[in-house]
């Protein structure tokens, strides 16, 4: 989704409500450690507050996942809330702005970003995972091996 930006930088005051999905088809380039089961809905808003222009969003999605220890199949939800300035032109090498050249923003590109950088490492079925044995490959979840 491309936003047009200008009347947002121009007016003081003036706000911008942000609701769309991502489809899962749009990010089949990406390497996700598991793949999407759900769209990526994108919920929030862009303001002009006081001459700061201001994104601020929500992602909520669902995605099918294997672990990392038990090599067990799950699906697990995610939502995480984000929150950007945005600026017209780069004055430095800050990293801290948004910088949208032509007054334009491709959120579809932002929110993707945001996501790779937020999920976790790690994926695990849950907190406790025991995992498997090393020798006979029983999973340790389920109960003891034989193995010495």
């Amino acid at each position: 989704m491309i936003l047009q930006l200008r009347q947002l930088f121009e007016i003081v005051g003036e706000k911008k409500v942000i609701d769309y999905s991502i489809n899962p088809d749009d990010l089949s380039d990406l390497n996700f450690t598991g793949s999407l089961a759900s769209p990526i809905a994108i919920k929030g808003v862009v303001e002009n507050r006081a001459g700061v222009v201001t994104l601020a969003y929500s992602s909520e999605f669902l995605m099918h996942l294997s672990c990392d220890r038990c090599l067990k199949e799950f699906d697990r939800e995610y939502k995480y809330d984000f929150e950007h300035i945005l600026i017209q032109h780069a004055h430095n090498d800050n990293n801290e702005y948004v910088v949208c050249d032509d007054n334009t923003l491709d959120l579809n590109e932002l929110a993707i970003s945001d996501l790779l950088l937020q999920l976790p490492t790690k994926i695990l079925c849950r907190e406790d995972c025991r995992g498997l044995c090393y020798v006979c490959g029983q999973d340790l979840n389920e109960g003891k091996c034989s193995c010495s």
